[in-house]
């Protein structure tokens, strides 16, 4: 995992930043396809991964560094066709880094608008500190969790509900979402302890705090949810997972209102490390898994949160 980011998320950007700083092409059109193809695959790259790890900032840095080099590139006369195998093996790299960042780079763009089902509008769950999304979106490439919206896939079916979750990490000093690259300790993630509060009115239809806060990346597949906690608000179910042991404040058939507090973010469940999961879905059938109602987007704050969005949370 650690080779797979640093190889995608440095190594390739940082070489292709090289390669249009140190080697650019020696012909007009080829200058204009290198540069239009690394800035749009930086651009796809940009909205496709998971920036939690190493930091979020870091696509910002490299797309000033693409600006300086492309304006350099750009300044260099030539010929406008390539006069020799070497330039046309750029044109064509060029042409290649185009298509992948503007096929990548259109469908992210497209998993900011709204799902075509109902979106449900909450207020923010998060007491203070700063959170970035980690999945989100109406893409695919932008939530994995919308791969449980397929209905051929038998153990998809318990998880249903789930489907235009959004996630949260945390955002500590200077960004960064941990103190270390992968901490053991879940104590080490800005978002562990972190308070959540009630984001609709509501009656409390399920809670559970006893399960236990895993060291990294241990997690609980069996039980996915963790310490969790179900409002019922309206039509809709809001469902909090992955909560701190002994932190709940809440118990089932409690009434709450928007801003009363939850309890805290943890480690349980299917949890690799520390975060926060929150989704919208219709109540499950009677006898049914909790979470395996209709799904329902959401709205966090009038915000449709996309993979890359960052979110302040509340004051007190």
């Amino acid at each position: 995992m650690t080779a797979l980011v640093l190889t995608i998320q440095v190594a390739l950007p940082l070489a292709l930043l090289l390669w249009l700083w140190l080697l650019p092409a020696g012909s007009g059109i080829g200058l204009v396809l290198q540069v239009a193809g690394t800035g749009a695959f930086l651009f796809a790259l940009a909205r496709v991964a998971q920036w939690a790890l190493p930091v979020w900032w870091l696509p910002h840095l490299y797309g000033l560094l693409w600006l300086a080099a492309a304006a350099a590139a750009l300044r260099r006369g030539g010929p406008l066709l390539p006069a020799s195998a070497a330039g046309w093996s750029a044109v064509a790299l060029g042409l290649l880094l185009l298509g992948i960042g503007g096929i990548y780079g259109a469908r992210a763009v497209s998993g900011r608008a709204a799902p075509p089902v109902e979106v449900v509008d909450i207020a923010n769950p998060f007491g203070p500190g700063r959170y970035l999304v980690g999945h989100g979106g109406s893409d695919p490439l932008v939530n994995g969790h919308m791969r449980t919206l397929d209905a051929a896939v038998d153990r998809f079916r318990p998880w249903r509900g789930q489907s235009y979750a959004v996630d949260f990490f945390g955002l500590g000093r200077f960004g960064l979402r941990a103190t270390g690259w992968r901490p053991a300790d879940p104590a080490a993630y800005a978002i562990f302890g972190a308070d959540l509060r009630a984001p609709c009115a509501g009656t409390v239809v399920a809670a559970e705090g006893d399960r236990p806060d895993f060291t990294v990346p241990q997690e609980d597949p069996v039980n996915r949810l963790g310490n969790h906690v179900i409002l019922r608000c309206g039509a809709a179910e809001i469902v909090l997972a992955h909560m701190r042991q002994g932190s709940l404040r809440v118990a089932p058939g409690d009434v709450v209102a928007v801003g009363d507090p939850l309890g805290q973010v943890g480690n349980s469940g299917a949890s690799t490390e520390p975060h926060l999961h929150i989704h919208a879905q219709r109540p499950a059938a009677p006898g049914a898994p909790p979470i395996s109602g209709e799904p329902l987007g959401l709205r966090i704050d009038g915000r449709f949160l996309v993979r890359g969005d960052r979110l302040a949370g509340a004051e007190p």
